[in-house]
């Protein structure tokens, strides 16, 4: 039975290959091949945790194009609004893991089918039976002319009255933090729910202080200011109060996707009316089970998954 609750997300997405031996990419001649992208990671967490999603993009006409494809319809994401393009390749990205455990990332993302997509693709259409909108800063990140998108994509939710969450998930690789600041400028007046990391919004405001945080939400009319700060937990300001939670104690082993995770559990509990606590419990455990998973997506719990989590560790009161 699907949920009464429909989310809207729309972005990139990638074949992402692991190496299956640490050291430079130079000498590594083995790799497993999985698909990965923030706003597809958030997609198939919102599908895992039982709520209708749909993912709005666009594939290269090639094999690549057609594994995310298939992938990504596998786990119950709305593909209606995905379509195929010739002439633009499925991007790529490559691991490197070195012995000592750190690692890097390469992106092979130029001319992304991403960029196909315009303004005058997004249709009224697309927004009937969606209670929520959720964008990320990688989108952005690809092209600044993706802006005009989100902008339409805002406006349209606006004036629907649907609530709309962003992610800024700042990616350097792909630009400088400048153009971040100026795009998400412009976008936060149009923000309900702001997800963002406590480094990334110093990053965006140059401060992480509680009262420099406040009036940044006052400023852009931020309904709920979400903080995640991954081993130290999570915190929100609403309503001129902030409200805090601890992480769960677990013993991380990849901690790709986490904040992903993070995003579609706090949705979860902001569509099913949890409160502000309940809320943050309930993404945090998310987060937490997905660090314990390695892969981009692979430990994005279901349901039934995260209940019994929090109930060994904290009992929601409904």
């Amino acid at each position: 039975m699907s949920s009464k609750y429909g989310v809207l997300t729309l972005g990139d997405a990638m074949i992402t290959l692991n190496p299956e031996e640490t050291g430079p990419l130079r000498f590594v001649n083995r790799f497993a091949r999985k698909v990965g992208g923030a706003e597809l990671n958030f997609a198939i967490g919102c599908a895992r945790l039982d709520l209708r999603v749909k993912w709005l993009s666009r594939l290269g006409n090639d094999e690549f194009g057609r594994v995310i494809y298939n992938f990504a319809r596998g786990e119950g994401v709305d593909m209606s609004d995905v379509a195929f393009v010739s002439g633009y390749p499925t991007s790529l990205n490559f691991k490197e893991i070195r012995e000592d455990g750190s690692g890097k990332t390469f992106y092979y993302r130029h001319q992304s089918p991403i960029l196909t997509l315009s303004p005058e693709d997004i249709t009224d259409k697309m927004f009937d039976n969606i209670d929520l909108v959720h964008l990320t800063g990688v989108f952005l990140a690809i092209d600044p002319g993706n802006i005009h998108i989100a902008k339409r994509v805002m406006e349209i939710a606006k004036q629907k009255d649907i609530p709309v969450s962003f992610d800024p998930n700042i990616r350097l690789k792909l630009w400088s933090i400048e153009e971040a600041r100026i795009v998400y400028s412009e976008l936060f007046p149009y923000v309900d729910i702001l997800l963002t990391g406590l480094d990334e919004i110093k990053l965006i405001t140059g401060s992480d202080t509680e009262e420099s945080l406040e009036e940044f939400a006052k400023v852009n009319r931020i309904e709920q200011l979400v903080i995640k700060d991954g081993e130290h937990g999570s915190k929100l300001y609403a309503k001129d109060e902030w409200h805090r939670k601890k992480a769960f104690p677990v013993t991380p082993v990849d901690t790709v996707g986490a904040g992903d995770g993070y995003d579609a559990g706090y949705i979860y509990g902001y569509l099913h009316g949890l409160s502000a606590d309940e809320r943050l419990t309930f993404a945090n455990a998310v987060g937490a089970i997905v660090t314990t998973v390695s892969g981009d997506n692979e430990g994005l719990p279901y349901l039934d998954d995260v209940l019994p989590f929090i109930h060994n560790e904290v009992v929601i009161e409904r």
